[in-house]
């Protein structure tokens, strides 16, 4: 098949792997994993692809991605805290939910007891990082007044850390959410099966052995897509970081000045552009922009390709130290980190292509 650009190439195989790999580290620590699909909006062959890795469970942010995959047998997680107008759609198309408001856990109640299903919500617990989750100081009031409620399970508690304050999970932070659940399980006389320790951000505690005993679940997307723990960026031995991989078009090649003539004002994003003046050189422009791409997120498979920068519709490079002769028509690979994937993905410009699967 003739491939169209642009376009992301997506190794299943190597996904597979990866998920394979992380599975089994986090299983030689008692932890299951949830597979986080958000970044590549849910795409089918490769949510199955985690679950022929050893994935039970598929967690995402949006409740259009998971109705997406309804059909697949596997229990589907909602990750963002739930918007109340969503609150049917959630009870019919998942099995769980991470939950932070008594008002929407009213909501899902109602609606769980209309749909006759039992719906499990975790209560997430804000540890410092300043994202959802309630403060340590309210959790028994909130399951209180959870235990209440009808068609709803407590199943376990969370938190979510490093995403938005970058606060690193450690043994102060994940001990106090083991503290919490000895609490509850005193107070209430339940078991809370699911204790779950955040993120890929918290994949690197296991690898240097520093987790707490008792976290058991960790939702996990960006290092089965680009294998790396998320709390340094450290690469996790034995993954792939190439499992997608964006190919762009190479639409005009000119020799032009390094530094714009002219007096320099604010670029089409609002922002000043600052220029390094290497003389003349020789420049690559590519058939990506900002509308499809984070150019600051992406790097050239070859080395010798430096990329400058990018209009909404035009990705320029540097190719004049290139070791390959590029001519109009020809493709660029580019590595991609996590937030210029979340954004390709989603960009309806760019075909999404996959590689077959092993038999």
């Amino acid at each position: 098949m003739k491939k169209k650009y642009p376009c992301i190439e997506i190794n299943l195989n190597k996904i597979i792997h990866n998920t394979k790999k992380i599975v089994d580290i986090c299983k030689s620590k008692e932890i299951h994993i949830v597979g986080v699909s958000k970044v590549f909006g849910a795409k089918k062959p490769i949510v199955e692809a985690m679950l022929r890795g050893g994935i039970e469970i598929i967690g995402d942010s949006r409740i259009e991605n998971l109705k997406r995959i309804g059909g697949l047998k596997c229990r589907k997680m909602l990750l963002r805290i739930p918007m109340e107008s969503q609150a049917v759609e959630i009870i019919k198309y998942c099995d769980i939910s991470l939950n932070s408001e008594i008002d929407t856990v009213k909501k899902l109640s109602d609606a769980a007891r209309r749909l006759n299903k039992i719906h499990h919500i975790i209560l997430m617990v804000d540890l410092g990082d300043l994202r959802e989750g309630i403060l340590e100081k309210d959790v028994l009031q909130m399951v209180t007044s959870i235990n209440r409620m009808p068609n709803i399970r407590l199943c376990g508690i969370g938190t979510n850390l490093t995403c938005y304050g970058g606060v690193i999970p450690d043994k102060d932070n994940l001990g106090r959410l083991m503290e919490l659940r000895k609490k509850i399980e005193k107070s209430y006389g339940l078991r809370l099966p699911i204790i779950s320790g955040g993120n890929s951000s918290s994949l690197y505690a296991i690898l240097n052995n520093t987790i707490p005993k008792g976290i058991n679940q960790l939702r996990i997307g960006e290092a089965i897509v680009l294998g790396r723990e998320t709390a340094f960026g450290n690469h996790i031995t034995g993954c792939y970081r190439d499992s997608f991989i964006l190919k762009g078009e190479i639409i005009e090649i000119k020799e032009k000045p390094s530094v714009p003539v002219g007096t320099i004002g604010i670029d089409a994003f609002g922002q000043i552009p600052k220029f390094e003046d290497k003389g003349i050189i020789k420049r690559a422009i590519i058939a990506l922009g900002r509308q499809d791409i984070v150019p600051e997120g992406i790097e050239s498979v070859n080395t010798s390709v430096k990329v400058l920068g990018a209009s909404s519709d035009h990705l320029i490079v540097d190719i004049t130290n290139c070791n390959i002769n590029y001519n109009i028509g020809d493709v660029i690979d580019f590595y991609m980190d996590y937030g210029c994937i979340l954004r390709v993905m989603t960009s309806p410009y760019v075909k999404k292509y996959y590689v077959e699967l092993k038999p």
